[in-house]
């Protein structure tokens, strides 16, 4: 039985029925608005070849492949620090020790309130008056993966609270101390049940990239505006990078994917089989 057999009930003959035929409609109802969209592009004349001939030299690209990598490295700069923040913050607000609790609480729910926006022009402008004026960099991802951090901090607690408490308790009966029990035994389910989730924040982060025209950190959309001052190629511009936006997303789902098939063969692989001795003589004691 998998997660997914335990966490939802089974889906009956009409429940499928009703499932295929919503997704037939909405498959028929995007190609639809692809082809819209595509007749308009066409009519407009914006997928004449004289509209594309930007994009055939190599210098655009090479432009737009920095602007690719500076956005990977913002993502992946938040991502580092949200993800251990968003964790420690998990098991801090879980605490039962108050001093630990509250304040971890109050983080939480103050990242969480406050607009992304209004951090970056924390950062841009109301710190360096005060001596903290860190790269352009870091006036992006600091205050990304600050916001991030505390969402991912709810994702964690959901998950760990998810687990029935037998799963802690049978740890802590066979001799593992309370940090050996969560790092061995309750993390790891946290983060299988909690994995969609975290795709899905991490999805949101790299989209969150996107506000470096605040601090003009080089990143698609910023290098994108800029390509559109130089060549007036709106549309061939942005179809380009929602093309390489979706590209990033489906690698992120697919070695997220990757992660949670080899956590399950690992699992499989640790449990093994019942060895068929063993079976027997449990048949042959109750029996």
């Amino acid at each position: 039985m998998n997660t997914d057999q335990v966490l939802f009930d089974a889906v009956g003959p009409k429940a499928r029925r009703r499932v295929a035929i919503l997704t037939i409609a909405s498959i028929l109802l995007t190609l639809g608005l692809l082809a819209l969209a595509y007749e308009q592009f066409y009519q407009s004349g914006q997928l004449a070849p004289s509209k594309w001939a930007e994009f055939r030299q190599s210098s655009t690209w090479s432009y737009l492949l920095k602007a690719f990598g500076n956005t990977a490295l913002a993502a992946l700069g938040a991502g580092a620090i949200a993800l251990p923040m968003g964790l420690v913050l998990a098991v801090g607000r879980l605490s039962a020790t108050k001093l630990v609790r509250w304040p971890c609480t109050a983080v939480i729910e103050l990242l969480r309130s406050v607009p992304l926006l209004l951090i970056i022009y924390i950062f841009v402008s109301a710190l360096p008056p005060y001596g903290i004026n860190p790269d352009v960099f870091w006036k992006l991802v600091i205050p990304i993966g600050l916001c991030s951090g505390a969402t991912i901090a709810e994702v964690f607690r959901a998950g760990i609270l998810a687990l029935p408490k037998g799963q802690t308790e049978a740890a802590l009966s066979l001799g593992l101390t309370p940090t050996q029990a969560f790092r061995m035994v309750v993390f790891p389910q946290a983060v299988r049940i909690v994995l969609p989730a975290l795709i899905a924040q991490v999805v949101i982060l790299l989209k969150d990239t996107t506000l470096g025209y605040v601090v003009s950190y080089g990143e698609l959309q910023q290098s994108g505006k800029v390509l559109v001052a130089s060549t007036g190629h709106l549309v061939q511009t942005y179809l380009i990078i929602t093309v390489i936006y979706i590209g990033m997303n489906i690698v992120i789902s697919n070695a997220a994917s990757a992660i949670d098939n080899r956590m399950a063969r690992r699992r499989a692989g640790v449990a093994g089989p019942v060895p068929q001795d063993a079976t027997e003589r449990q048949l042959s004691t109750i029996a």
